[in-house]
Parts: structure tokens; sequence; C-alpha cells
């Protein structure tokens, strides 16, 4: 399958030029998208164009991603209503290497001729002086062309404005496209529908400095079916460096996606192919309650972004809240495991003399900690055998000691089936 057909079945293709299908068609084609670094990770938000670079060297072509170092200097306006903070180079320096090391993770770079590039585009700029700049590039496009932009228009009609420094955010985004369009003989660019301006602007300036042709397409914007973006939760962004999301509450992101989305993900952001989509949709129709659309992208997703030992840690962390897990599989939890599970959960401190000795239960959980707001209340839910520490039922006469601490500082106290606390021994 093509690389455009690929796009459409699914869902992905918005804007094409005119011959850029059959550009593809005719063989290898360099192609390229860029990548802001104002953060020191990726998210889940820059996974689509990671996949359309994925599906672009599939179908025999060589991807290249650039890395901004120059244009994140300067701040894409586009979708933004007011300036950005402008990064110091050795946060954009820390940025870009951090983002160099995720992308390598995707992306082949060792498969021949199509091997995957990745540039920067701080190198050619670095040594673009302001009046070469204005002389070399600014002279060919017109500011009634840079008006006609939606992120030049939008932002005018802000009683904020736009900086010059914003403003001409569109001519070095377009002299990228035209640096490797004449040097590394890159025909092709791909983005976001957001950036169809900034892509075309650099087509317009190949055009009108050399007289050359060039080619683009962008992806749809993704957005989730209740209208709310994609790529955050109430908590923030969820990031694809497990520091800043942990693998966990990244494959409980996918996971808790409805149904309508993850009709949607499974298509974009796996490389799974369409028979194999059909047939775990048709599976999941027949007993929805089972999930097996969410189980199978976020076990796809969290695979190949972290490892299979992650999955493997992340179902096990899963299965503790909502499945039917052993006391076994809480000892494999690491420290932040356990805090990422059970963030949210009541949380109680104790002090470590206290399971010293053997602590009488009944008093740890209903005057130490207040699991159980009365000592009857927490006797006759004992009684009903509904309370467990750490996974393993407990009764009247069961005693706790610090022997049962996870990692010396953690024990995990549950009343019934869906209700958690978290006991930390300080």
């Amino acid at each position: 399958m093509g690389f455009v057909d690929e796009l459409k079945w699914r869902g992905l293709l918005q804007d094409i030029m005119p011959g850029t299908e059959e550009l593809l068609n005719k063989g290898m084609v360099k192609g390229y998208i860029g990548f802001d670094p104002t953060a020191d990770s990726l998210g889940v938000g820059n996974l689509v164009q990671i996949m359309n670079l994925l599906h672009f060297q599939n179908a025999g072509h060589k991807p290249i991603a650039l890395i901004g170092g120059a244009t994140g200097m300067v701040g894409d306006p586009t979708g933004k209503n007011a300036e950005r903070n402008l990064l110091d180079e050795k946060t954009l320096n820390h940025n870009i290497a951090c983002q160099k090391k995720q992308l390598e993770k995707f992306l082949n770079f060792g498969s021949g001729e199509n091997s995957a590039e990745l540039v920067n585009n701080y190198d050619w700029f670095k040594n673009f002086t302001f009046l070469d700049f204005i002389r070399d590039v600014g002279k060919h496009i017109t500011i009634n062309y840079m008006m006609s932009k939606d992120s030049v228009k939008n932002r005018m009609e802000n009683e904020t404005g736009m900086s010059f420094t914003e403003f001409t955010y569109q001519l070095v985004q377009g002299y990228d496209f035209y640096y490797l369009w004449k040097n590394n003989g890159v025909m092709f660019q791909m983005g976001g529908s957001d950036q169809w301006g900034n892509i075309v602007t650099g087509t317009e300036l190949i055009r009108r400095k050399d007289g050359g042709e060039a080619f683009a397409l962008t992806t749809h914007l993704i957005k989730k079916a209740d209208g709310t973006k994609f790529g955050k939760t109430e908590s923030g962004n969820i990031w694809l460096d497990p520091a800043r999301t942990s693998p966990y509450k990244f494959y409980q992101f996918w996971l808790n996606a409805s149904d309508e989305d993850a009709k949607n993900f499974i298509r974009i952001f796996t490389l799974k192919t369409k028979e194999d989509i059909e047939s775990i949709e048709a599976a999941h129709t027949a007993e929805p309650h089972l999930r097996r659309l969410q189980k199978a992208l976020a076990d796809d997703i969290t695979t190949r972004v972290h490892s299979a030992d992650d999955l493997k840690k992340a179902i096990a962390a899963s299965e503790i809240l909502f499945g039917n897990s052993t006391a076994e599989a809480l000892q494999t939890l690491s420290e932040q495991d356990i805090l990422d599970v059970f963030e949210g959960v009541p949380t109680f401190k104790i002090g470590t003399d206290i399971l010293s000795q053997e602590a009488d239960v009944l008093t740890l959980l209903s005057e130490t900690a207040k699991v159980f707001p009365s000592k009857g209340e927490a006797r006759r839910s004992l009684q009903e055998n509904a309370v467990s520490i750490n996974k393993a039922k407990v009764t009247l006469e069961s005693k706790v000691t610090s022997a049962e601490l996870l990692k010396g500082k953690y024990l995990i106290a549950q009343r019934g089936k869906k209700n958690y606390y978290l006991l930390v021994a300080e």
C-alpha cells in the first residue's frame, strides 16, 4: 500500500498538494517533519507525526526529523493566543538532545538507502546574518502573503497583537524547506493541518527563489470524541519520557479511552493492519465489557514507547486496583509504581514504632489510621472478611508488623472491592 493510501484508511489525511501522490509513487522520496524543542520530552501529541514518519519509511521513503533548534528560539505563533517565553540556548540544546534520543527509538536509522536522519535547523541558521536573511529570503515573500495566513490573522485580531519575532516565524520555517530542498534533495514536507500555512510558505519560497517545485501534505489534528484536547489529562500532558509520565500512567491513558476514541486511536497510533483492527473491533463489539480494543491499543503503544517489561509492570499495577492480584504482585512494584498506582487515594501516616511490635489490625485501621471512622465499623468489616492488608485478607485476630511494609515504607489497606488506602510509615 502506498503512503497516501495508508494515511487515508487510517483516517489521517487532511490536505495534499496536487502532484504529491504521483511523486511518491515514482520511487524513494526524502520527506521531513519538524519537531518543536520547547520541552525535554515529546508528548503523545507528537506521536501522530512520528507515526507519519514511520509509515513514510515503511513505504520505502527516507524520513527526516527536523528538530527546530533555531525555530525554537523564535516560537511558533500557530494556535497561540499570546507570545511564548523564549528559551535560552543551553535549555534548547538540552531539550534537543533528549528529543533526539526519543526519535531514535521509533525510526530506523540503519536501514540503508532509506535510513532515517535527524537534522537541526540551527546548523544552517547560526551563521545566517539578519541582513542576509531579509535580502535572500524576505524579499521573495510579500507582506500581503504573510498576512493572509490564519496563524497571523488570528493573532492580529487579538488585542495582544503579534511581535515581529513571531511574525517572521513562517519565513524561518519556510526557509527550512528551501534549505533542505536545495542542499539535501528533500522534495516533501509533512505536518499537522495547523502547519499548512507555514508549509506552503516553504513551497512558495522554493518556487519564487529558484523556480523549483516541492510537495506537501498535512494530517488531521487529533481531538477526543467529547471535543476535549487530545494528549492531556487533569494532571497535565502525557509525555513519552518515563520520568515525566510513568509507564503505568501512560498505559492507563490509553486504557481509559472511550470506545469511539479507541477505534480512532488504534488506527492512528499503532502499526496494526486493517484486517487485525477490524478483527479486534469485532471481538470488542461481541464482549464490550472486556475492553479488548482499549487493551490492544494500550498494549501496543506502551510496548513501543517504553518496553515489553514496562508493559508487564503496568498491567500488574492495573491488576492491583482493578483485578484479582495477590500479595506477591505488590512486591514486584517499585516505590514509584506504588505512588503512581495509588495516587489520589486517601493516605495516612503512621509511626514506624507502631509496627516495631505486633500492631493490632483493629486499632491500626480505626485509630492510628482513620480507614474506618470507628472501631465498631472496623470490627464489623473484619468479621465480614471484607478487609485486606497488602491484598491479603485480615481478621480481628490479625497482627501487622514492619516486615509487611512494602519497600520498607508502605501498607495497602482495602475495604471491600474498591476502597483503597495508602498507609505510609515514617
